[in-house]
């Protein structure tokens, strides 16, 4: 924590210190690993990532510009599945969409990677490490033989709720709580993912189901894409117990670049957080955050749990408004000057964009027994 302190205290660098040569440098070091992207919502409905688009915040083009080294794509199953009975199938669609619509299509740029060694040979061929993430554990249809199904395709981490509550976890995202946090089987589905090495994903569960997960879990679980609550006062977002308690398991909170995740502000003028607003139009009417704010989430969280809690989950194409200069995926430069320029080191700068993820995923393979 000294040396935690020590980076907070430091005098903040003014932006004409930093040269463009120096984040430049800094930049091309780093392995930056984004923990949840979800242009598959759009590539499952036919779009070319490797073509650049006028819309939305991630393609081929602006992945490069950005120096992304690894996404974990989501294979977003929203709630509606469930109710109509097909959530596994449109989990294999979703699935399907990043190996094939991504990886298979454009195979001289993304390599399938079920490994954190897999992301670090991915780095040295110059392709991106594409991999997989289930957002919605409705997914496995409260089998947990569809759950291994779904790893021997390739999932890595599978985020417990979305914003509905299944039948076995409580979500952050519903009134209630019908399970309790966890339920029997929850705790087996738990068990099983340490099992196989998948990573525990902790984001939209409520706070009951999040100790429950911390009480059950034999390896670190992730917090895919979250912020802090202490910040922007929103369900979705943790707490400083949540925070300090993750880290304790050694897990990490990628931060969420949501407007709303990121500013009260933005949540104060949002549609989706405030009800009072239902019904209008979401962008052009939220007050943006901006990339100081996404700062601010980073340094919460170093602050209370030291460097190697924190990392970047930016829900990029899954939020309708991102910050001002950290627009999409191409402006990953923009953070790392201002990371500097807050008095980051370089290898405090790896840590967050991909070696604190590293290290979870490594201590979760381990972790993995066999059948």
């Amino acid at each position: 924590m000294r040396a935690l302190a020590a980076v907070l205290a430091a005098s903040m660098a003014s932006p004409g210190q930093i040269s463009d040569a120096e984040v430049g440098r800094v930049h091309r070091s780093v392995l930056l690993v984004d923990t949840h992207n979800d242009v598959t919502s759009e590539t499952v409905k036919g779009l070319a990532i490797g073509v650049r688009r006028a819309k939305g915040h991630t393609d081929l083009p602006r992945l490069r510009a950005g120096g992304v080294g690894a996404v974990f794509f989501a294979a977003y199953v929203a709630a509606e599945y469930a109710r109509k009975g097909q959530a596994a199938h449109r989990a294999l669609e979703m699935i399907d969409t990043i190996r094939h619509d991504i990886v298979e299509r454009y195979p001289g740029e993304f390599t399938l990677a079920l490994t954190a060694d897999d992301i670090v040979a991915a780095r040295r061929q110059g392709k991106i490490a594409a991999l997989i993430g289930i957002e919605g554990g409705h997914a496995i249809e409260d089998s947990v033989r569809l759950l291994r199904t779904f790893h021997a395709l390739g999932v890595r981490y599978m985020t417990l709720t979305h914003s509905n509550h299944n039948n076995w976890a409580d979500s952050s995202g519903e009134a209630g709580s019908p399970n309790n946090g966890l339920s029997e089987l929850g705790r087996r589905v738990v068990a099983e993912m340490n099992r196989l090495g998948m990573m525990v994903d902790i984001s939209h569960v409520s706070d009951k189901t999040f100790f429950d997960v911390l009480e059950v879990t034999s390896a670190p679980p992730l917090a895919s894409h979250s912020s802090c609550r202490a910040i922007s006062n929103i369900p979705r977002n943790m707490s400083d117990e949540m925070i300090v308690a993750l880290a304790k398991k050694g897990g990490v909170i990628q931060i969420n670049f949501g407007c709303e995740f990121l500013s009260q502000a933005s949540a104060n003028t949002s549609a989706w957080t405030n009800p009072a607003l239902k019904g209008r139009k979401r962008e052009g009417e939220m007050e943006r955050a901006t990339l100081a704010d996404a700062v601010a989430h980073i340094d919460r969280v170093v602050k209370l749990a030291g460097v190697e809690a924190a990392g970047i989950g930016s829900d990029f194409d899954g939020v309708g408004c991102t910050p001002a200069g950290l627009d999409d995926v191409s402006k990953f430069p923009a953070l790392t000057r201002a990371l500097l320029e807050r008095g980051y080191t370089a290898e405090q700068i790896r840590q967050i964009y991909g070696g604190n993820l590293l290290r979870v995923m490594r201590a979760c393979e381990r972790a993995a027994k066999r059948p």
